[in-house]
C-alpha cells in the first residue's frame, strides 16, 4: 500500500518540536542558577550540623559471643554460689614442717628427747612442727572439756609428769620454730572409744544404718558435724588448746570432714527435712544433697575460725586436706570455699604419691596455684611409715618439685624422717641437709599487726 505524505502536517509537527526544544533550553538555562544556589545552601547546612552528628558513633553490629557456651542437662538444678569477699594481703612464708604423731610419743613424752629432736630439726633448717593434740577420740593434754564430756578416764603426761604439749611448744619456740597443734582426728573416732560409747547420739550413719567406715586409721565412726552438741564439743576443745597454750595456731586435716555416704542419722534427716521440706535423697552422691552437707561443714568452719580469732586474733588457722577434687567428692570438704571465705591462713595439701609425675600433676592444680597467691602454701610429703619405707631420693625429688613451684613442704611424720628409711640415719640426715641448705625462718605472729 503506497504511503502519502501531508506537507501541512509535517510543517505543524516541525513547529511544535522547535517550540518544545526552545522551551526546554530556556527552562534549563533558567534552572541552572537556582540549582546552584540550592546546592550551596545545602553544603553550608551540612557543614554546620556535622559536629553534632559526629558525637554519635555509628551503630555497632552485635555478634554472638565467641567463647564456648556450657551445655546444661534438662531441668538443671541451679545452686546459688556465694559472693566471696576480697582477700586482704597476708604474710606468705616458706613452710618447712613435720607432723609429730602419736607414733612419736616416745619422743614427745621425754623432755630430753624433745630437746634433741627440735635441735636437730632446727639444725636441718626446719621451721614448723605440728604436734598432735587430738587422736582416736582422746586429747594429748590435761583437758577440762574432755572431763566434762566424760570421754577420757586418763591423762597423757610426760615421763616427769609434765604437760607434753606445753613442753614441746616451749622448746620449739626456744629453738626458733613455730608450734601449731594438730587436731588430727577431726570428726573421726574409733567406735570403741569412750566418746563413741558415751555419746551414741553424736554419731552419724550411712543409709543402711552402718556407723563405720574404713580409713587409714582402721575402722572408725564419725561424729555428726551437723549436730549442735558435736559442734559445741569440738569448738570447746579447740578453744581450750588455743587459750591454754602459747601455740602459734591450730591445724585441721582431712578428717575435719565427713565421708559422703554418711548423714542418714535421725538428727540430720530431720534437719534436712526442716530446711528443704523433703527427705534426703537415697543416692548419697546426689549433687544437691552433697552440697547441702558440704555447706553445713563450711558454715561450722567459719564459726570455728571466728571463735579462734576472737580468743587469739593472730593464731594461724591451718588446714591440711587432700587435693580438692578428692576432698569434696569423697569427704564433703569444700576447702577451696574455705580459702575464698578468708578463713584459712595456711594450707598444706596432702599429696602422698610415689610416682613423681603423678605427684607433680597434683601440685600444679589450679586451686593450689590460687592458694599460694594469697597464703603460705605447702605440700604434705610422705616420709615413710613403720610398714613402708620411702627412699631419701624420692623425698628429695618431691621436695625439689614443690620448691620449683614456690611451695613449701611438711613431712608425715617425724619418726619416719630418719628411723624408718631404707638408708642409715646419717645418710638420711645428710639428704635433708641437701634439701634445706639455708634457713627459712618464720616469724611468730604475737604482737604483729
Amino acid at each position: 500500500m503506497p504511503i502519502k505524505f501531508h506537507h501541512k502536517s509535517i510543517r505543524l509537527r516541525a513547529w511544535v518540536a522547535n517550540s518544545l526544544f526552545g522551551s526546554a533550553i530556556f527552562w534549563r538555562r533558567s534552572l541552572v542558577p537556582f540549582l546552584l544556589l540550592i546546592s550551596f545552601i545545602t553544603v553550608l547546612l551540612l557543614d554546620y550540623f556535622t559536629p553534632a552528628f559526629a558525637q554519635f558513633p555509628p551503630p555497632q553490629v552485635i555478634t554472638e559471643p565467641q567463647f564456648p557456651q556450657p551445655e546444661f542437662p534438662q531441668q538443671p538444678e541451679i545452686i546459688p554460689q556465694p559472693e566471696f569477699p576480697p582477700q586482704p594481703p597476708r604474710r606468705r612464708e616458706q613452710i618447712r614442717g613435720v607432723w609429730m604423731t602419736n607414733n612419736d610419743l616416745d619422743v614427745l613424752r621425754d623432755r630430753q628427747k624433745v630437746q634433741k629432736a627440735i635441735s636437730q630439726l632446727q639444725r636441718l633448717n626446719f621451721n614448723t612442727i605440728y604436734p598432735v593434740v587430738w587422736n582416736s577420740g582422746y586429747v594429748m593434754y590435761p583437758s577440762a572439756v574432755a572431763q566434762r564430756a566424760q570421754i577420757q578416764p586418763f591423762v597423757y603426761r610426760g615421763t616427769d609428769g609434765h604437760d607434753i604439749i606445753a613442753d614441746v611448744i616451749a622448746q620449739a619456740h626456744r629453738q626458733g620454730l613455730l608450734a601449731i597443734p594438730w587436731f588430727e582426728f577431726g570428726f573421726m573416732t574409733p567406735e570403741t572409744s569412750e566418746l563413741a560409747l558415751n555419746h551414741p547420739e553424736w554419731l552419724t550413719q550411712k543409709r543402711n544404718g552402718s556407723l563405720t567406715s574404713i580409713s587409714a586409721a582402721g575402722e572408725v565412726a564419725w561424729l555428726n558435724p551437723f549436730h549442735e552438741e558435736v559442734q559445741k564439743f569440738i569448738t570447746d576443745l579447740v578453744l581450750e588448746i588455743v587459750t591454754q597454750y602459747d601455740a602459734d595456731g591450730i591445724q585441721f586435716d582431712d578428717h575435719m570432714s565427713l565421708p559422703y555416704e554418711f548423714g542418714y542419722d535421725k538428727y540430720t534427716v530431720a534437719l534436712y527435712a526442716q530446711e528443704t521440706g523433703k527427705n534426703p535423697p537415697s543416692n548419697p552422691q546426689d549433687q544437691s544433697w552433697m552440697r547441702w552437707r558440704a555447706d553445713k561443714i563450711t558454715a561450722f568452719m567459719v564459726q570455728l575460725n571466728e571463735a579462734v580469732k576472737v580468743r587469739k586474733p593472730k593464731a594461724i588457722f591451718s588446714v591440711s586436706p587432700n587435693y580438692y577434687d578428692f576432698a569434696y567428692k569423697f569427704q564433703l570438704q569444700d576447702w577451696l570455699t574455705w580459702l575464698r571465705l578468708n578463713i584459712v591462713d595456711e594450707l598444706i595439701v596432702q599429696i602422698y604419691r610415689h610416682d613423681l609425675n603423678s605427684f607433680s600433676d597434683k601440685i600444679t592444680r589450679p586451686e593450689i596455684q590460687e592458694a599460694q597467691q594469697i597464703i603460705s602454701t605447702g605440700i604434705g610429703i610422705m616420709a615413710g611409715l613403720r610398714t613402708r619405707s620411702v627412699p631419701i631420693q624420692q623425698i628429695q625429688s618431691q621436695v625439689r618439685a614443690a620448691q620449683q613451684r614456690g611451695l613449701g613442704v611438711a613431712f608425715f611424720y617425724y619418726e619416719s624422717l630418719w628411723d624408718s628409711g631404707p638408708e642409715p640415719i646419717g645418710e638420711r640426715q645428710s639428704g635433708f641437709e641437701a634439701v634445706f641448705p639455708a634457713p627459712a625462718l618464720r616469724a611468730r605472729t604475737d604482737g604483729i599487726e
